[in-house]
């Protein structure tokens, strides 16, 4: 199982006061909750994405990794497809009719048919699973470090991107979602959301979730943030987390 999942306040704040130190260049923004929406706490979220108006969820934890279609205004699940104890299933996304699955520290990658749920292939995947994403040319993946990759439809390394708020390289980058052009991650262990560039890797703006899930929601197996979904039809985005009874539509708001 990853490291601890209580959320690291000493990164927090030290994400914070570097982004206050340099708001010039740094936009800072908060989340302001429009909705909110049943999840299933059994869900440790790994990916969360929405393809054609419809959200999909892959989840972790070594004998409960799930890949799922969901019914956002439920939270429950449409299909859903089961992984064997041996596999801890990471980030998810697709592209096109193709559905790509990470594993952690299996070194493999599955291949779905995104309609049908019909396994296509197992593709090896030489470094650690985490979170995956589109620009809808290349996938773009995390390994947990400050470095993200460009990969072509095998899964290839065509190109990689370092990381850098302010110039220092930012780790624990986690889930990933495309959004207008820009790269959005959740670095892990932290309420923290950030917004790179592409082409420099320069962290754009840093969004803080502190409190999205409030306190009274919270329980022993409450884990941090960790889902981003951007649904194009409509421009609404969602935030959610490992075993969080809520996923929240949010708009930011600058500081």
């Amino acid at each position: 199982m990853r490291f601890s999942a209580i959320i690291s306040a000493s990164l927090i704040s030290v994400l914070l006061s570097v982004s206050a130190a340099c708001s010039a260049q740094v936009k800072q923004y908060r989340v302001r909750v429009v909705n909110e929406y049943p999840h299933d706490v059994g869900s440790y979220t790994q990916g969360l994405f929405i393809k054609d108006g419809q959200m999909y969820e892959s989840t972790g934890q070594y004998g409960s990794s799930t890949f799922r279609k969901v019914d956002l205004k439920t939270g429950k699940a449409l299909r859903r497809l089961d992984f064997g104890s041996k596999y801890f299933v990471e980030g998810s996304v697709a592209v096109g009719d193709s559905l790509y699955i990470l594993t952690w520290m299996n070194n493999v990658a599955f291949l779905y048919d995104l309609g049908t749920l019909e396994y296509k292939s197992t593709l090896s995947y030489p470094r650690q699973g985490w979170g995956i994403t589109t620009d809808g040319t290349n996938l773009i993946a995390s390994d947990g470090s400050s470095r993200l990759y460009f990969l072509d439809k095998d899964l290839t390394v065509t190109g990689t991107l370092n990381v850098r708020l302010h110039g220092k390289a930012l780790k624990f980058l986690n889930e990933l979602e495309y959004i207008d052009g820009r790269i959005w991650a959740n670095v892990y262990t932290t309420n923290m959301i950030v917004i790179i560039d592409p082409e420099s890797g320069d962290v754009e703006s840093v969004i803080d979730c502190t409190g999205l899930l409030p306190r009274k929601l919270r329980t022993e197996d409450t884990d941090v943030l960790n889902g981003i979904a951007y649904d194009e039809s409509t421009g609404k985005l969602y935030l959610t987390g490992k075993n969080w009874p809520r996923i929240y539509e949010v708009a930011l708001e600058e500081k």
